[in-house]
Formats: C-alpha cells, structure tokens, sequence
C-alpha cells in the first residue's frame, strides 16, 4: 500500500549539505566524521550536483536548480551556505537547453566550469569571472558528437585527465587527456573502458590524497542516486586504466532516499540528498506537465 502512495503522490525533494572534514580525513575515516548539516531547503523542487569553492574569502556553491514545472534546469550559485544569496549564473550557452552538473575546479589561479550539456553534445570549458563570480565565460569545446553526461576533470601526474559518460551507456566509462588545459583531448587507449553501475556515472570532484587519485561514482545499482563510490584509481597512463572501489557513502537523515554528487573546497564537504515528499495534487501536476511538455516540442 505504501508503494502505491509513493508512486502516484510522491515526489523527489533534494537539498545540499555540508561538513566540516578534509578529503584526507574522509580517505582514512572511509567515511564522514559526522552527521551532515542539512542548508534550510530552498523554495526549488531540486537543488543538486553542488561543486563548493573557496574565491576571496567566500565559499560558493555552483549547483543545478529545477522545478517541478521546468522541464530544464539552470545553474545557479549560493555564497556562504546560504540559499538567501541564490543568484543565477550567466554566460552559458546556448541559453535555451539542459544545464546540469557544473563541475568546478580550479588550475593556475582561475577557476573552470564543466557543465552538462548532453543536449548539445559537447562538453565545453568555462571560465569564472572572480570580479563577479555568477558570471561565466565559454572559452573552448573540449568534445563533440556525443551526448556526453557529468564531465569530471583533474590534473594529476602530469596532464589533465577528462572522465566522462554518455547518455544510456552505463557499463562504459571514456577517458580523454591532454597536455593543456585548453588544448587538444585526446582519446585513451581502452576507450570505451567497462565498468560496473557502482563505478561509471560521475558523482563529483575527482581529488588527490597522498599522490593517490580518487573518482566518485553514482551506485547506480539499486536506483538513481542511490549512494556515492569512492573509487580508488591505481594505475593511469595515456593506455592504462585500473581502478578498485574503496568505499561507499550513504545517504544521511532525513535525506535517506539519495545522494550522488560530492566536492571540496578548504576542509568543507559538500554532497547533496534527496528525500521523498507526498501530495495530494501531485498527480495533478505530472499530468499538467506532461501536457505542457507535449506542446512545448
């Protein structure tokens, strides 16, 4: 009886969280080293896929916002664990598809976003403006041609290594690297590389403890963000690629119904979750939106 209420009225709600912790800290623990401090929710059926950075004093998270009447979420950007502060992140292009996923990182003092845009099939580069943080830059295409989904990258050993998926294939991870930033990728030599559901579907910020590469991975097993993989990545050349699972992090009260993206920035933690909500208009809504969606294409 209880599943037939979720599936007519029930609905996703997902929020972000933060602790206290540093990457090598979570490396030894296996593990979180306290319970999560939830943020007061957000007006927004879905607020995901955090990437948390420290710029001038201030710590931003840069995350996909949708609700339950959009059909296409957009990026937007809170300062200080702060939903108050939300503001929309602009210079993404086109303006009119699917963004998601905005992987943050940082190389020689500036900051870069990689956001999702399988619509479009390219994974592009993005520059921050530090004078103004909710404004972006597109620089370069990095891939095309394929509906590339949470495109994660890091520099490690040398050269930057791009991880990344394509949309329905999950038992295949592509990796590509290059010598520059903003130079030519290229393909490794295993692609397309088989992998399992727990470690092919990016779940945010690759990082680096004690010379060792780490990749988080959506467990796709059960369900859609179902928990975070902490993949332990032991060998990487342009030809080889092997990795082992070293240990899982599980969805934290009262979001216990999902968690599937991580990042760091100066010993914070940053993930989000998702629990389930139930109305009694529910069905009323997917039926609007689906009428709404039929006319929009």
């Amino acid at each position: 009886m209880n599943n037939v209420i979720d599936r007519y009225f029930g609905a996703d709600k997902w929020n972000i969280g933060m602790i206290r912790q540093s990457q090598r800290d979570l490396v030894l623990r296996k593990g979180f080293s306290r319970k999560v401090l939830w943020l007061k929710e957000d007006k927004a059926d879905y607020s995901a896929d955090p990437f948390v950075v420290h710029i001038k004093s201030n710590l931003y998270i840069y995350y996909e916002e949708l609700n339950f009447w959009k059909i296409k979420g957009k990026i937007s950007q809170i300062k200080n664990f702060d939903f108050s502060s939300k503001q929309k992140v602009t210079g993404f292009l086109p303006k009119d598809i699917h963004f998601s996923y905005p992987y943050i990182f940082e190389d020689k003092s500036a900051f870069y976003c990689i956001p999702e845009t399988a619509d479009i099939g390219e994974v592009s580069l993005y520059q921050v403006n530090l004078e103004n943080p909710t404004e972006i830059l597109k620089k370069k295409v990095l891939l095309r041609d394929a509906r590339y989904v949470d495109s994660s990258i890091v520099k490690y050993d040398g050269k930057y290594w791009l991880f990344t998926n394509i949309d329905g294939k999950l038992n295949e991870l592509y990796i590509y690297y290059s010598e520059h930033l903003e130079g030519e990728f290229h393909p490794h030599a295993q692609n397309p590389i088989p992998v399992n559901f727990k470690s092919c579907r990016g779940a945010g910020s690759l990082f680096i403890v004690d010379d060792l590469l780490y990749r988080p991975t959506q467990n796709l097993e059960i369900r859609y963000g179902g928990s975070i993989v902490i993949n332990k990545i032991t060998a990487l050349t342009t030809s080889i690629f092997e990795s082992e699972e070293d240990f899982e992090l599980f969805p934290e009260a009262p979001y216990l119904s999902g968690m599937h993206n991580i990042s760091f920035a100066k010993d914070f933690i940053v993930v989000d979750g998702k629990r389930r909500r139930h109305s009694p208009i529910t069905p009323v809504h997917r039926l609007l939106k689906k009428i709404f969606y039929q006319r929009s294409y």
